[in-house]
């Protein structure tokens, strides 16, 4: 079963975002809970599987709900970080200041092993408050 959460996206000024989506470096990322990342010693090159479920903007609304599965490696130094890959990122539109709503339901090891997540029961915590996502100061997407 997965674990849920709803974290904060991590990065850069959408304006380095926008030409870092074009060469292919990492731009945005999200932190595993502290608790998966060291009950599956979550390592540098392994992949986090699940379902993408809602993107939220900084205006605290709900801009997209694609229910859509994907598959993002673990940043190249730490695998308690996720890298969000750039396509996701344009067809999201999504800055260092959107909050994403996941069900992460596998890791896949370097090795090809495939762990699921708590198999026969779900967890949740890492959930960033209703309420708490409206912030005061944001930039805009900015498109490559």
């Amino acid at each position: 079963m997965p674990e849920l959460v709803r974290v904060s996206v991590c990065g850069f000024d959408p304006m380095l975002v926008r030409g870092y989506v074009k060469t292919g470096f990492r731009a945005l990322w999200f932190y595993l809970p502290d608790e998966l990342y060291e009950d599956y010693d979550v390592q540098i090159g392994d992949k986090i599987q699940g379902k993408l479920l809602k993107v939220i903007n900084p205006k605290e609304e709900v801009t997209f709900t694609p229910n859509e599965a994907f598959e993002w490696d673990t940043s190249k130094e730490t695998g308690y970080a996720v890298v969000i890959p750039g396509e996701a990122i344009t067809k999201y539109e999504l800055t260092e200041f959107h909050f994403i709503e996941m069900e992460l339901t596998h890791i896949v090891t370097k090795t090809g092993e495939v762990k699921e997540i708590y198999p026969g029961e779900t967890k949740k915590r890492k959930w960033w408050p209703d309420g708490k996502m409206k912030l005061s100061y944001f930039l805009p997407y900015a498109a490559p």
